[in-house]
């Protein structure tokens, strides 16, 4: 592995069309919106596609998903306990080398270098935090969506109840078109405390290119979520003299319609910034 090279920031445009990108389960799984209607992605739901097509790409992942896991664990205590180097230290309890501890982890796993992790079990004496170098901004949308609602049936009952009938209702959501846009960076000084190197990263961007591959459900259709556009700046300096703000405000936004239906329907450009590389476009 070699070092990063300079510190990272990107931005990715992301199109919702007839889907519901990121349910909310506390207000009956509708599409997750802001107080004025402006569509969000958390930043948490991000990461579990990232983690997905990196554990896709073959990758070893500590937090997987239930339907997702590759290696027969059930639980974050049991996978880390599956780890022989971890077990050893998790088995000294108080006088565990936390240190040591978090290098271990990080090198076994690769969403721990990237996102950090907290190793606090029950059961265990031993609580450690890895803090990870990629952050990401909750995604919003570019204008407010317009959340639509259906109501959806099914003629069979769940369990064989006499005299209860078989037709039972309920509610599916969805985003007519949407266009969100996620923001993140990754900190030099913090990749070389966790060991996230510039091969990474290189993974990394692929899965931000990729990331609705294999992620086809009954709430994102396949061909509904789209990655439109990747922008990609690497420095060389660990610190780069255009602040990270300006740097993702230079993709400038503008829809050429009052209710835009497609990406097609806004113009996007990308404003120079003097003293900054130009980014890489996907």
């Amino acid at each position: 592995m070699t070092d990063l090279k300079g510190k990272i920031d990107f931005v990715a445009l992301i199109s919702a069309t007839n889907a519901n990108p990121n349910g909310d389960p506390l207000n009956g799984n509708r599409p997750r919106e802001s107080f004025d209607g402006y569509g969000e992605i958390s930043d948490v739901c991000i990461k579990r596609k990232i983690r997905n097509r990196m554990q896709d790409m073959g990758e070893k992942i500590f937090v997987q998903s239930d339907d997702r896991k590759d290696d027969g664990y059930t639980s974050l205590h049991d996978r880390a306990e599956g780890c022989e180097e971890l077990k050893k230290e998790l088995a000294k309890g108080k006088n565990a080398n936390r240190d040591v501890f978090a290098e271990i982890a990080c090198r076994t796993w690769t969403d721990v270098r990237m996102f950090g992790q907290v190793f606090a079990f029950k059961g265990t004496n031993v609580s450690v935090g890895v803090r990870g170098p990629v952050s990401l901004h909750p995604a919003m949308s570019v204008m407010p969506v317009e959340i639509v609602s259906m109501q959806i049936s099914k003629s069979v009952n769940s369990e064989s109840t006499e005299g209860k009938a078989s037709d039972t209702f309920g509610t599916k959501h969805r985003v007519a078109f949407g266009l969100y846009v996620v923001k993140g960076s990754v900190n030099v000084q913090l990749a070389e405390k966790t060991g996230f190197s510039q091969a990474d990263a290189e993974k990394m961007k692929e899965a931000l290119r990729t990331l609705f591959e294999n992620d086809a459900s009954s709430a994102r259709p396949e061909g509904s979520m789209q990655v439109e556009r990747l922008y990609w700046w690497q420095h060389e300096e660990k610190t780069p003299a255009v602040p990270t703000v300006r740097v993702h405000n230079s993709v400038k936004i503008t829809p050429k319609k009052e209710r835009p239906a497609c990406f097609d329907d806004f113009d996007v450009t990308l404003e120079a910034l003097e003293g900054c590389v130009s980014p890489e476009v996907f």
